[in-house]
């Protein structure tokens, strides 16, 4: 028996002509999730497969021998639930939502534009053809979602091609922010477009801010600072008249 304690996903870095080159090994599901099994590939020979425990095994890996050789991972076909829309009565959005129940009950589940795969059960059978959903049982390979939460880096199968997912690169996206100043630090209005035009606003710095003449604000708005506010002659701001305060009359001489 040749011991096997090695899984590529995807064959990931061999060339193409090594996998077409190495034999094959059929297995369905119930095998592929465990890391301890044995199995015969197309050549013949007889494989003990001793994997870190928790490897789940997809179509396309390939396995790497004690001797070097590589034999490629192939889904067998297996008795599974081929669940799809009536089109007579039903929608699109019908496998949508038994998805959704079916994943409330932990079912392993695999999604296809057009269908949903799971293992035979008859109690799930009828629920979903209570749902007005055409369920029938065919032979086809099972490849059921890792969940949100899998090992990362594994590859994964969209439309019979393996490739797996790095790290995902995001545009620029426009959102808020809170600054906490340090005490006597003069933010740059330049800097922030968001306070550029910032007329009929109420907006609150925790630190210290003053206001040039450059500072371009309309400040007929409330106005908190959590930090000291210098308003100047200068200051550029478009402020509300005040009546200034007028002090008190005075008291009469008392004759």
């Amino acid at each position: 028996m040749l011991t096997v304690s090695k899984c590529l996903p995807g064959g990931r870095g061999l060339a193409p002509v090594l996998l077409k080159r190495a034999p094959i090994v059929q297995l369905d599901w119930d095998v592929r999730q465990k890391s301890r099994f044995e199995a015969q590939d197309s050549a013949g020979r007889r494989l003990g497969v001793f994997l870190p425990r928790g490897t789940v095994v997809r179509g396309g890996d390939v396995l790497v021998a004690e001797d070097g050789s590589m034999v490629r991972v192939e889904a067998a076909p297996q008795p599974v639930l081929q669940v799809r829309a009536c089109a007579a009565h039903g929608s699109p959005f019908d496998l949508m939502r038994a998805a959704y129940h079916l994943g409330n009950r932990h079912v392993q589940l695999e999604l296809r534009p057009d269908c949903l795969l799971l293992e035979p059960d008859h109690v799930l059978a009828d629920l979903l053809r209570a749902m007005h959903l055409q369920v029938e049982e065919v032979q086809a390979p099972f490849e059921p979602e890792a969940g949100a939460y899998a090992a990362s880096g594994h590859g994964h199968l969209h439309g019979g091609d393996a490739h797996g997912h790095g790290n995902h690169g995001h545009g620029a996206h426009g959102h808020d922010h809170q600054h906490a100043q340090a005490p006597g630090h003069t933010p740059s209005h330049a800097a922030a477009p968001a306070h550029a035009a910032c007329s009929h606003h109420a907006h609150r710095h925790s630190g210290a801010h003053d206001h040039g003449p450059s500072c371009g604000h309309d400040h007929g708005h409330s106005h908190h600072h959590a930090g000291n506010h210098a308003h100047g002659a200068g200051c550029g701001h478009g402020h509300h008249a005040h009546a200034p305060d007028r002090a008190p009359a005075a008291s009469k001489p008392s004759r």
